[in-house]
């Protein structure tokens, strides 16, 4: 077809858009190892925890009372709220995830994809009564269509985006949830390529943008935005076919310096979800490395003083979580200097050590003040360096080679259920935690799904 015009049609679709094509329009004949699918369901189980953990964080607060404020009657559950249209159930849920940056984060560079493609995928499966076998399909497919687009580690399309101030999560977000949504909706395939058009289009979100509600917000609009994408082709909207190529499209708009290195979207070649990484502590990802070497050196300080601390850590820790005297508690997941200090005053960085009451801790305070966090170009994104200078004369050193959560040193599904745990109980009780953790790891099971979503109906007192 012939270049758009006032014809209504719009560019060929080319090589790389092609095979995402193909492989949401094939999603429903593929096999899936049982690895994989042990995966999807872990990182649905964290999706949840972190979600309803987050519950009434006030960015949650404030997208669900702005989104029940349009009066939208639907099926898809707000987590521990009321229903709405799936759009919306994404915006909250999606917000909802991501609001303790406690989720998922994908080491190649792809950003929080289950933020975006769980909360989709469920969304969309409560409105129109999908079983499990359905979520987990889509929700895979919309994983690995994310995390390939914003992946190739450092010198790649999510990394390069960040340094040039884009949020990935953002950007390729969109397009996962149009896929995972296009997969539940069983799309007619000449209609995936304005979907995923649309998702393209509205690309955006800004790292500027870190340490306030817009963050978690970025995947909550990413969820809205894919869902809607999809909405509108089914309605027989247009959009543009070429925006995936490597010329004239998302890259070349984004990253006009050319300086990226794109990976292959080779889809049916392996499981990216296997690289998933998860998170032992609430805070930017980026900082993790750091946090294992502070929280490895506090149980040797034995209350010695500590005079200066000098750490060493990857360019983009500096980048993404460099806000060196944080002002608020959320300032404080992106500040790798206090990071450090809490994590060397043994706390274990959950949700709750983010808080008025730490930030304003005179001692956590003088000791974030005596960081120095020093960027080294060639250290890898997983390690990070630490010299404790004590007043003593001592220096104690420590060093993370692979950070807890990566693919390399991956957190087990007892890590993952003392994580929900601690989310879940004081929202449920106990009881209901227990229940709602073990019918997401056989969540394929029969009557599983019918009983979480039991549990994700009780109302929240917020």
């Amino acid at each position: 077809m012939a270049e758009g015009g006032a014809s209504g049609q719009v560019k060929l679709q080319s090589a790389r858009g092609e095979a995402l094509v193909d492989y949401i329009a094939t999603a429903g004949k593929r096999a899936y190892p049982a690895d994989v699918i042990d995966l999807a369901k872990f990182a649905l189980t964290d999706c949840i925890g972190v979600a309803i953990g987050a519950v009434n964080e006030p960015a949650v607060a404030a997208t669900r009372t702005a989104a029940l404020s349009w009066r939208a009657k639907g099926n898809a559950r707000i987590f521990l709220g009321p229903t709405t249209t799936p759009a919306l159930a994404g915006l909250v849920n999606g917000t909802m995830a991501h609001a303790l940056d406690f989720d998922d984060s994908h080491p190649d560079g792809g950003g929080h994809p289950s933020a975006v493609c769980a909360t989709a995928a469920l969304a969309v499966a409560d409105d129109r009564g999908a079983g499990p076998e359905e979520i987990l399909s889509a929700f895979i497919t919309g994983f690995e269509i994310m995390v390939r687009l914003g992946g190739g580690g450092k010198p790649g399309v999510g990394r390069t985006l960040q340094r040039k101030g884009l949020h990935p999560t953002c950007v390729f977000g969109r397009v996962g949830a149009a896929a995972v949504t296009a997969v539940m909706r069983g799309l007619p395939r000449q209609q995936i390529p304005n979907a995923l058009g649309v998702a393209a289009t509205t690309a955006s979100g800004f790292v500027a943008s870190f340490g306030t509600d817009s963050k978690p917000f970025h995947a909550g609009k990413a969820a809205m935005d894919g869902i809607l994408a999809v909405d509108l082709a089914a309605s027989g909207f247009t959009a543009a076919h070429g925006l995936f190529e490597l010329e004239g499209g998302l890259l070349d708009a984004l990253i006009q310096d050319h300086e990226v290195n794109p990976p292959t979207l080779d889809l049916d070649d392996s499981w990216w979800l296997r690289n998933d990484g998860f998170k032992p502590y609430a805070c930017c990802r980026s900082t993790h490395p750091a946090v294992d070497a502070a929280r490895a050196l506090s149980s040797r300080l034995d209350g010695r003083t500590v005079e200066r601390v000098e750490a060493r850590v990857h360019t983009n820790a500096l980048f993404t979580a460099g806000k060196l005297r944080p002002m608020t508690p959320l300032e404080g997941k992106f500040s790798v200097p206090f990071c450090i200090a809490l994590g060397l005053h043994g706390y274990s960085l959950t949700p709750g050590d983010f808080s008025d009451e730490t930030l304003n801790d005179p001692a956590l305070k003088d000791l974030t003040s005596r960081v120095n966090a020093t960027a080294v170009p060639e250290m890898d994104n997983i390690e990070a360096e630490i010299d404790l200078h004590l007043s003593d004369g001592t220096v104690l050193a420590e060093r993370t080679e692979c950070f807890l959560g990566h693919r390399n040193n991956p957190m087990t599904w007892k890590a993952q259920q003392t994580k929900f745990m601690g989310l879940v109980v004081p929202q449920l009780g106990r009881e209901q935690a227990e229940s709602l953790f073990a019918r997401l790891r056989s969540f394929e099971q029969p009557g599983e799904l019918e009983r979480i979503r039991e549990i994700l109906a009780i109302q929240s007192s917020d």
